[in-house]
């Protein structure tokens, strides 16, 4: 007996799993599932915090960012919206510069995360960029300062790291971590 099922999409997979980097369209495996903890649980303890306080919007990937059609589209794996810049939000995507990113860094992706990814969020002036690496227990926050970014926030193994963009927001790594 043949239990095939066969399933008509009207989608183009790819479109939903890819990201636009200069240009160049590139598509990631999924995330492991040491990522996908790490992410919830950073997801949980920011939104904990924005719902609390009333000050915006989180969402986790995939959800499109496009910077500029056709060359730069990414799905960051957080992304915060204040409340003010909500109105400005009005599809299935994400055609405002997020106030806050935050990509969580795997084997596969660092050169990607670090160096692609840094300098096009700094080109188009995300407030704020998170660099979470779990393989070092480590949380970098770096802001936008004139044109640059800088440092502004981290902790390695242990302490905590505070935001600029997310007011009153502060995290212990071991939270994220342990």
């Amino acid at each position: 007996m043949d239990t095939t099922i066969e399933i008509e999409r009207d989608f183009d997979l790819t479109d939903t799993l890819t990201e636009i980097i200069n240009g160049v369209e590139t598509m990631t495996p999924a995330p492991s599932w040491t990522h996908q903890i790490k992410s919830k649980k950073l997801y949980d303890m920011i939104n904990h915090h924005i719902v609390a306080k009333g000050l915006g919007e989180l969402y986790y990937s995939p959800l499109d960012v496009i910077f500029e059609d056709g060359t730069n589209r990414f799905q960051p794996d957080l992304l915060f919206i204040r409340k003010e810049n909500m109105p400005l939000v009005i599809t299935d995507c994400v055609r405002i510069v997020p106030d806050m990113v935050c990509e969580i860094v795997s084997k596969g992706s660092y050169e990607r995360d670090i160096e692609d990814k840094k300098t096009i969020y700094e080109k188009y002036r995300v407030p704020e960029y998170w660099i979470v690496i779990p393989e070092l227990q480590t949380i970098e926050i770096l802001t936008v300062e004139g044109d640059k970014y800088k440092l502004h926030s981290i902790a390695a193994l242990n302490g905590v790291v505070t935001s600029k963009v997310i007011e009153g927001l502060t995290v212990n790594v071991n939270d994220i971590f342990e």
